[in-house]
Order: structure tokens, then C-alpha cells, then sequence
């Protein structure tokens, strides 16, 4: 222990593979007085008996990124620090044992193609040639991914380690750290047993023990631990060093040759929680009692699969914890509660696999103070502090195990931990027919049923089963009225003497305005990336209310909190729970809201983009004149105590105006005809105004300038951007080809892009989608004019048509 370091820049607790690889990656930039504790020994916690899948198709460009460098790293780590890897690229199977199946790995194909991946679509009869031991003749076909691989998890670990230490970090093993050290919320290094080692930042890598860990500290680490059983037969001669893995969804298995012998593993839909007391602290290389009653319908199957384990001994009946997060996706990041304290951990048995794009992607945080890309989609500042409720935790885990293998439906819906978060409009929704979808807790309709209709759901890759439902809801709002229940959206009221000049250096427009204007802005980083999509309404001389999307909760009191000057006098309220908001939209809304509350809603009495207090019954609501669906429509901001008042009031007023409900499936379909983008799918910290076609919100030319205001005039400036947000509408006949996400753009068959977000646009009658396309000498009106676009959907290329403005009511008469 004479050995430990008084300081250090980076102090990384727990040596797992992520914990590695971060110290690794630190060196490689040049920050090399690292330190790494480990409570044990390295890799003794989940990481020794991973399986070791490395496999490179995610859900996203960027992460497919990561995990294609991880892939890269592995195929150069054993030459650079001389320790083995057992490192093969075999490729992997993917199989379909029907055509939905079929369906969502053809869709996995295009978007390999539109990250640069090798995939091809195989036959069922391609399937048995590429592998003959496994029963194929059931199959509808299979995918195969030529780059994937394995490794063996404690010897790229061991290979990370060394190439830390090669770099100048030091590791100590059977040194476990007490505590974080603390002052002025920020980490500054980490108490041991007998002396405090100061550090400028601090890394939580404690994989399961992460959770309990940190919330000592005031800090929410959203993960538990479950049970993940796999086998290893004894020697199977017929097995070659060259198999690939095989990946069986529909049957929550997977297969590997290991060194002779098979491994094969179950991710099974009925997860069994492990931990829920807490991790024991002696807890090492040590495994779970055996539970063959638990995973035998699965292993059934697995024979069934592969004919010959009927006949072949088990060496291994093995069962270890990993730890899960409610999303299952990890969790990265600096952590919101405390500065220069981040975390890795939470690797839903993806840890492998992810960690050198999670080692080079935090090395770079730390050295820059922001993520070298975006991250969002594991970003630690996603989830909610409530989410590291132990029973929560308990009850979803029991479900995201099963989920990485199950189908992954558009618009999935979980179906543990539910009811989490309710808005006062609950009951009276359920009452109306809402079917109930889940965002960061909250439940919110997806759509309403009909009265009389058979109420089960069933989900596609075409046409789902509420597609009439929203059909019918999206109709409504075009010529009626409706209600959205938009409580979950995050409210934030800002407010004291620097207030306006703190918010209007923050925002990218003018919100220095006059009492009772709506500005819609987006927050800016210093590169010019939007981190935050809101309206600002100026309430008072020295009062704003900011409004965002409900998943940027945490993220956005995180990025406010941290760019207001610790010398200003400004104070930031979260109001979400306390101010429920109704979207009341549809050409009868102002008829609506006149006769209820007896105010002027003309253009002159109240413009668009402007905020009143009006009176609904007896109580006073704020009413905003905004839309996020294309029509004419307000925004009423509720009091708690009066919410249900209210709501009583307009669905009684409302039956003489065809009043009706509306879910957030109408939501998505009308905000994409309209061209309204998305935080977190169209919109993020790596898309500019310029290339977002969000200029006009911003403020180029305001008194103090903006964050980010040098970066747009650099890169903007008389400049063509090189990418531009474009909307999309496919020519198909019927509603069967609907986009989702990341699906290729082709322009005279080159992939130019890729969608962001779609949706049926049921005003239209067309399937559409939202993305950004790319040429090198700038995206013009005379290069989306030219040439012939397609998309690919499912392997499959469809005529589309590309523009700039939205395809409903681009003139925005509607809004009248």
C-alpha cells in the first residue's frame, strides 16, 4: 500500500473489463497518472464469466461506432501489449424462426449497410450450409455478420491492464475504497482504509455493486443484478475453430464453439433478480446456486436447435449475476448530482463487447469535459432518480434480461415496474379507453379504444393493431378538437435578478421579450450542438418558465444548473409535478376555450406564441398559444389541485365541439406532417441549427451573444451546410412501409443518409420520416431537386420524395 499515490488525476474504482479499458484509453491520450482500485482481484466480478460475444450492429450510428472500434481494439491489443486475447473474428448467425423475426433482422441489415457494416440475408438452405449442426429446416431465414467475433473476457481484461500500466497507470488489487471524496459537489478523489488519495476526477466502474455504492454519495446508478445461466458441454469433435456464434431470439438462445466444447446461453423472458439485499462484499469469482427447473423450457429448445447436445455430456451447468439497467442500455457519463465524479457501469451483458468504444468514448469525456459524440442514448442523465428504487429495480429486471433476445416491436412497451408515475388526468383517461404507454415513468396513452373494441394489442413492423384508432384520433384534431395529456413534458421556472441574462446567454434566441411571449429556442453547446429543444414563456420581469421533453428531466436540470455563473442570483424550480399540462388542439379550440372562459381568443387578442391567464371553472390556468401537432391549439398549465377540476370542465363543455381524446401515437404521426422535430432523435449535441433547419430560432445578432454563438458564425456563415435535416414520404401503396429509425437514404442508389424518426401521416395518407442527408460541397435546393431518392426498408428500396418544408400545410395556415 506504500505504493498508492497521494493524487492522481483520474482515480477508477473497480477492475472489470470497463474499468480497464478506461485506464487504458486514459493513457493512450496522454493523461497517464491514472489510478485503478479493485476490491478484489480483476475481472472477479461479472467480467470472468462473461461469453465473451463481440458483435458490432446497435441500435444507432453511434453506438454501432463504439462497438465496431471495440472490434478493432481486440484485433490489435495482444500484438501491442503481449498478452492474448483469444480474439476471433468467426462472424454470427442471427436466425428467424418466423417472418416478423425475419422482418426485424432484414431491418437490422439495412442499417448495417447504412453504418458501413458487412450483412447479408440468408435462405433457411444458406443457414444449414453455413453451419450443418444446427436444425435450420423450421427456419423463415437468418442474417449473417461476417465481422463479428468473441474473446475471451479475462484475458483482453488482463491485456487492458497491461496496456494501462505500459501507459504509467498504476493498479492495486485487494484494495477496496471506502468512500468518495467530496467538497463543493464536486468529486476530489477517494478515501481507502488507511489514507485519502485526491484526484481530479473520479470513475465509478463497480459493475453490481455500482448501485448501493453511490447512493452513500447522493448519487443515482439505476442497475441490478440477475441471474444469466449458460452451459458448456463436454469435447464435441464435429466442433471447428471457425464456427460462428449463432443467435436463436425467438428461443432466447445462443451458441458458441469454445475451445472444443459448446457454450450456449439463455436470455430468458422471466429473469430471476439477484442481489436485491445488497451484493455481498466477499462476493468473488463466485458463482449462483444451479436452477435447471428455472431454464428448462429454454434448454428444451436448445436441443431442439442443435441435435446433437441430446447426445453430448455437460462439463458446466453455470450461473452468475450481471447487472441490468431499466432500459437496458449502460450507463456513462459524469453523473448529474456530482461534478467530475463519472460512472460505467450497468453493461446488460453487453460489457464485452462495448468496452473499448466505452474506454476511448470516457477517456475523452474526462479530458474534455464533454462526450466526443452523442451519447444520449447512454447517458447516465436519461434515467430519473426514482429509478434507483430497489423494488422498481427488483420488478423490471425481471423483464429487461428477457428483452435483449425478444422481438423488439416499434413502440414496445414494457410491461414490469409500470403505473410508476401517473398525471392527475389518470384515471379519467383509462376511464375514456387510453391504452397506456411508459416514458421515463410517466404513463401516458399511446391511443384510445373504441367502445365495443376487442382490447388486445398487437404489434408490427407494418400495420399495428391501433392504427385505425390514431387514424381516427389524428382526424379528429384536423377537424374537431382534442385533448393531450402533456403533463409528463418537463416545466422549470427560473427566476431572480440575473435570471434573463442568465437564461438568454444560455438559449440561442432572444428571450429578453416582453411579459407574456413564447420564444421556442434551442441550448447550444460550445460546438454549435443542440443539447436541449424548449420554449421559454417570460412570466415576470425576473421569471421564465422553461418547458422540455419529459426524458430530458434529469439531462436538462443537469445542463442549466451547470451553466449558470456560481455569482448570479438565479434559482431554478422543477414545477413537473406540479403543473400538469393539457394540450387542447384542433380547429375548435379557441370555440372551446372562449365559451369556458369567457376570454378573447382571436389572432389580434391573443397571438401565436404568446401567454395568458385565463379562469376554467375556478381555477386560473395558464394558457399558451403553441402547437406541436400543426393546428390551431393552447397549452393550459394547471395547478395540481385543480387539474382534474379543470379536465372536467373542457371534456363537459366539449361535447358540443366533437371534443375527443388523443394519444401519443397522434401525437408523433401529426408532429412529423408538420416537420416539429425531435430531442433525442432528430435534433442532439451533435446537429447544428443551421443543419437542423432551426435557424430561425436563433439570435445571431442579440447583446451578449449566446453559448455556442462563435461555432454556428464558423461553421454557418455563408457556409452550405454539408448535412441537412430533410422530411421524407416514401411512395408505397398502402401503410404496410413505415420508417422507424436509421433506414438508409439513397440518392441515385448512394447512401446519402439516414432517417431519424417516421411515422404515418394519417392527414396525408403517407408513410414519412424525418433525416439528415450529406454531399460535401453542401446540401442545396438544386441537390434535393436532382436526382432519384430511395429509401431501404427491410432490404427492400422504395421511391421517395425529399424536401425541406413540411408536407402539411407548409404556409401554416392552419395555425390561424
Amino acid at each position: 500500500m506504500n505504493e498508492v499515490p497521494a493524487r492522481c488525476d483520474v482515480a477508477i474504482i473497480g477492475g472489470g473489463v470497463a474499468g480497464c479499458s478506461i485506464a487504458y484509453h486514459l493513457t493512450r491520450i496522454g493523461i497517464s497518472n491514472v489510478t485503478l482500485f479493485e476490491r478484489k482481484q480483476l475481472t472477479s466480478g461479472t467480467t470472468w464469466h462473461a461469453a465473451g460475444l463481440v458483435t458490432q450492429l446497435r441500435a444507432t450510428r453511434n453506438m454501432t461506432e463504439l462497438a465496431k472500434y471495440t472490434g478493432e481494439l481486440f484485433t490489435s491489443l495482444a500484438a501491442e501489449t503481449g498478452q492474448e486475447t483469444g480474439y476471433k473474428q468467426n462472424g454470427a448467425l442471427r436466425l428467424a424462426t418466423h417472418e416478423a423475426r425475419l422482418e426485424e433482422l432484414k431491418r437490422g441489415v439495412s442499417m448495417a449497410r447504412n453504418f458501413g457494416l458487412e450483412a447479408h440475408v440468408l435462405s433457411a438452405g444458406e443457414v444449414a450450409e453455413r453451419y450443418p449442426l444446427i436444425r435450420s429446416d423450421d427456419l423463415a431465414g437468418g442474417i449473417w455478420m461476417p465481422k463479428d467475433g468473441q474473446v475471451n473476457p479475462a484475458d483482453v481484461t488482463m491485456a487492458l491492464a497491461k496496456g494501462a500500466r505500459m501507459g504509467g497507470a498504476k493498479i492495486f488489487e485487494n484494495c477496496p475504497v471506502q468512500a468518495i471524496l467530496i467538497e463543493n459537489g464536486k468529486a476530489v478523489g477517494v478515501q481507502l482504509e488507511d489514507r485519502e488519495v485526491r484526484a481530479d476526477k473520479v470513475v465509478i466502474a463497480g459493475g453490481m455493486w455500482s448501485r448501493d455504492f453511490a447512493a452513500r454519495f447522493g448519487v443515482s446508478l439505476p442497475l441490478h443484478a440477475a441471474e444469466h445461466y449458460y452451459m458448456v458441454t463436454e469435447a464435441m469433435p464435429e466442433l471447428t475453430r471457425d464456427l460462428p456464434i449463432v443467435f436463436v431470439g425467438d428461443e432466447c438462445s445462443y451458441f458458441k464453439e469454445d475451445a472444443g466444447k459448446l457454450l450456449f446461453g439463455f436470455f430468458e423472458p422471466d429473469a430471476k433478480p439477484w442481489g436485491h439485499e445488497g451484493i455481498p462484499e466477499d462476493f468473488c469469482f463466485g458463482t449462483l446456486p444451479e436452477d435447471l427447473e428455472h431454464i428448462s423450457p429454454y434448454l428444451e429448445k436448445a436441443i431442439e436447435r442443435y441435435p446433437s447436445l441430446a447426445h453430448t455430456g455437460i462439463q458446466l451447468f453455470f450461473n452468475g449475476p450481471e447487472s441490468f439497467t431499466p432500459d437496458d442500455r449502460y450507463l456513462l457519463g459524469e453523473t448529474p448530482e456530482v461534478k467530475n465524479l463519472f460512472a460505467a457501469c450497468g453493461f446488460n451483458s453487453v460489457g464485452i463487447l462495448s468496452s473499448g468504444g466505452v474506454g476511448k468514448a470516457l477517456a475523452d469525456w474526462i479530458r474534455d469535459g464533454y462526450a466526443p459524440v452523442d451519447l444520449s442514448d447512454v447517458d447516465i442523465r436519461r434515467m430519473q432518480p426514482f429509478q434507483s428504487n430497489r423494488t422498481y429495480l427488483y420488478d423490471r429486471t425481471k423483464e429487461t434480461l428477457g428483452l435483449l433476445f425478444s422481438m423488439h416491436w416499434p413502440n414496445l412497451q414494457v410491461e414490469t415496474a409500470r403505473g410508476a408515475r401517473r398525471s392527475p388526468f389518470h384515471d379519467r383517461l383509462k376511464e375514456a379507453g387510453a391504452w397506456m404507454t411508459e416514458a421515463a415513468g410517466w404513463e401516458r396513452p399511446g391511443f384510445f379504444w373504441k367502445a365495443g373494441q376487442e382490447r388486445e394489442v398487437a404489434y408490427s413492423y407494418g400495420t399495428p393493431s391501433w392504427f385505425d384508432n390514431v387514424a381516427e384520433e389524428c382526424h379528429n384534431v384536423a377537424e374537431n378538437v382534442s385533448l393531450f395529456d402533456q403533463s409528463c413534458f418537463t416545466k422549470f421556472r427560473f427566476e431572480g435578478r440575473d435570471a434573463c441574462r442568465v437564461l438568454n446567454r444560455i438559449c440561442a434566441n432572444q428571450i429578453d421579450v416582453p411579459v407574456g411571449k413564447v420564444v421556442y429556442t434551442q441550448c447550444l453547446n460550445e460546438r454549435g450542438g443542440i443539447e436541449a429543444d424548449v420554449t421559454v414563456t417570460r412570466l415576470a420581469e425576473t421569471s421564465f418558465m422553461v418547458v422540455s421533453v419529459a426524458t430530458s428531466q434529469t439531462r436538462d436540470m443537469s445542463w442549466f444548473r451547470n451553466q449558470v455563473p456560481d455569482e448570479a442570483h438565479v434559482f431554478i424550480t422543477d414545477l413537473t409535478s406540479g403543473m400538469p399540462m393539457l394540450g387542447v388542439m384542433g380547429p375548435k379550440s379557441r370555440a372551446l376555450l372562449q365559451q369556458l372562459s369567457g376570454g378573447d381568443f382571436s389572432n389580434k387578442a391573443f397571438p401565436f406564441g404568446t401567454s395568458q391567464e385565463i379562469e376554467i371553472g375556478y381555477a386560473k390556468v395558464r394558457a399558451s398559444r403553441l402547437t406541436y401537432v400543426g393546428e390551431l391549439g393552447w397549452e393550459l398549465y394547471i395547478p395540481a389541485e385543480f387539474a382534474q377540476h379543470v379536465y372536467d370542465r373542457l371534456v363537459e363543455a366539449g361535447t358540443d365541439f366533437n371534443l375527443g381524446q388523443a394519444g401519443y401515437f397522434a401525437l408523433n404521426s401529426l408532429r412529423m406532417e408538420k416537420g416539429y422535430r425531435h430531442w433525442g432523435h432528430d435534433i442532439g449535441q451533435d446537429d447544428t441549427p443551421c443543419e437542423a433547419g432551426l435557424e430561425f430560432a436563433v439570435g445571431y445578432d442579440k447583446p451578449g451573444g449566446f453559448i455556442g454563438r462563435d461555432a454556428l458564425l464558423h461553421g454557418c456563415a455563408g457556409w452550405l451546410p454539408r448535412r441537412k435535416l430533410v422530411q421524407i414520404r416514401v411512395e408505397c401503396d398502402g401503410p404496410s412501409q413505415f420508417l422507424y429509425h436509421e433506414e438508409p437514404i439513397l440518392k441515385d442508389g448512394r447512401i446519402v443518409g439516414s432517417v431519424t424518426s417516421g411515422a404515418y401521416g394519417h392527414r396525408l395518407n403517407a408513410s414519412l420520416g424525418m433525416g439528415y442527408i450529406g454531399h460535401p460541397n453542401g446540401v442545396t435546393k438544386d441537390f434535393i431537386e436532382s436526382g432519384n431518392f430511395e429509401v431501404e426498408i427491410a432490404c427492400k428500396r422504395y421511391r421517395a420524395t425529399v424536401q425541406l418544408a413540411p408536407y402539411y400545410d407548409p404556409k401554416r395556415t392552419r395555425l390561424a
